[in-house]
């Protein structure tokens, strides 16, 4: 068996998956927290935390953690998402062990020292500037907030510079007991190793106390609305949704099968309608957004302004026609498309040590690729029309940035979904 899981004593679940013919292994530190776990006072820090943790630690000088991955010829890295925030290194399987040792001593030892958070600080306060001056990432914003207004999810993981600023080591410590506990890491690795050789390793380095469990987040409630900002951008950018389904919901894979068929590649109904028939947007496309208790289906496209009628519209009526028929050729297509993209992406190690944490988090167990597939090609054409019809009967989110003169009313478009 390639694929095992050890539970500690002290709740931490340690798993990995031997991959055949690769010389590296890639380790994860995935963590059971993100931005929605966060008070509207604690909002970005997270995200802050993450930055931090290759700052320093009791025994290591960030220049020591970024010398010794150079060193190796490895790679460390981090990201944060709304329920996960995930550490990560690929290294040569010689160099496990280094690897396993820096990861267990970020998550246990950084010291957050003062002069390295108020650098970091503006190290992300430029992030924050960067993605205010790119429009298809801010847009992204603006619907959130209208979609879970007031909420965690309606929050950007990167906070304001006014909020970013104001944080303290201390409050990064205080952040960190709250929701580091080993009850909610999941420590992983994929490629070159074996899984006894692994859990001795992480029985070395990550030897924590197990401890009362921490916060969870806020229940999300929908809202839904309208958002429309005049912004000095050369195009219009359109985000639409509407409400989904959540990571554990039967109809799970038949989102992203829909989303596939909507606008998942260049044969996809909106690309071939925006783009190909109609010449209204250069880039147009559908995604899913699933949470643990609720996900979201949106769809983005960006056309100069005067074509914002035509393409708000277009977009909408694409939606409500997924409810009314989908060929067989289609949901095969996306089907193949589903199964190749899952395929490939085992091809990276990095890719599977983080999936692995990310599901046995969120589902409570790992879902390999077999079973991945054999949940694909168990959803039906009608499974799809239904779920498709669910979600044209929601209440719609709209966000627009740039001249949004001619993007039509909330309700005009609202109607153009159910007729």
């Amino acid at each position: 068996m390639t694929y095992q899981i050890t539970t500690l004593p002290n709740g931490m679940r340690v798993a990995s998956e031997f991959l055949l013919g690769i010389e590296s292994v890639a380790v994860a530190v995935s963590v059971g927290t993100g931005a929605r776990y966060e008070s509207e006072s604690e909002n970005g820090i997270s995200h802050l935390l993450e930055h931090m943790a290759f700052k320093g630690t009791t025994t290591r000088s960030s220049r020591d953690i970024a010398e010794i991955f150079d060193t190796i010829g490895g790679q460390l890295n981090a990201y944060t998402s709304m329920e996960l925030t995930v550490y990560y290194a690929k290294v040569l399987r010689q160099d496990i062990s280094i690897a396993v040792d820096v990861l267990a001593d970020i998550m246990k030892n950084s010291t957050f020292a003062e002069h390295e958070l108020v650098r970091e600080k503006e190290v992300i306060i430029q992030e924050i500037a960067m993605h205010h001056d790119t429009p298809d990432d801010l847009i992204v914003d603006y619907f959130d907030m209208t979609a879970f207004a007031n909420q965690p999810l309606g929050r950007s993981i990167l906070s304001t510079a006014e909020k970013v600023a104001a944080y303290s080591s201390d409050d990064l410590r205080n952040y960190m007991a709250d929701h580091y506990r080993p009850q909610r890491m999941v420590i992983t690795a994929s490629g070159n190793i074996k899984h006894q050789d692994f859990v001795a390793l992480v029985e070395q380095f990550f030897r924590m106390e197990k401890v009362p469990d921490g916060k969870t987040f806020e229940t999300a409630n929908y809202v839904g609305g309208e958002s429309k900002t005049t912004a000095d951008f050369e195009q219009l950018h359109l985000l639409l949704g509407l409400p989904a389904v959540s990571v554990h919901s039967p109809d799970y894979y038949a989102l992203q099968l829909y989303t596939t068929i909507l606008g998942g590649g260049m044969s996809s109904r909106l690309f071939q309608e925006v783009r190909e028939k109609r010449g209204l947007a250069y880039t147009v496309y559908a995604m899913a957004s699933a949470y643990e208790d609720l996900g979201m289906m949106s769809v983005y496209a960006a056309a100069a302004p005067d074509k914002g009628k035509e393409l708000a519209t277009v977009l909408c009526e694409q939606i409500s026609e997924m409810a009314k028929d989908i060929s067989d050729t289609e949901l095969n297509r996306a089907k193949n498309q589903q199964k190749a993209e899952l395929l490939m992406a085992r091809e990276n190690p990095q890719t599977i040590a983080t999936w692995i944490g990310r599901h046995i988090l969120l589902f409570g167990e790992y879902r390999p690729a077999s079973l991945i597939i054999e949940k694909i090609e168990a959803v039906r054409k009608e499974q799809l029309l239904k779920l498709a019809a669910k979600i044209a009967d929601e209440k719609l989110t709209i966000a627009a940035l740039g001249d949004v003169s001619h993007v039509p009313a909330y309700e005009k478009l609202r109607h153009s979904l159910t007729h």
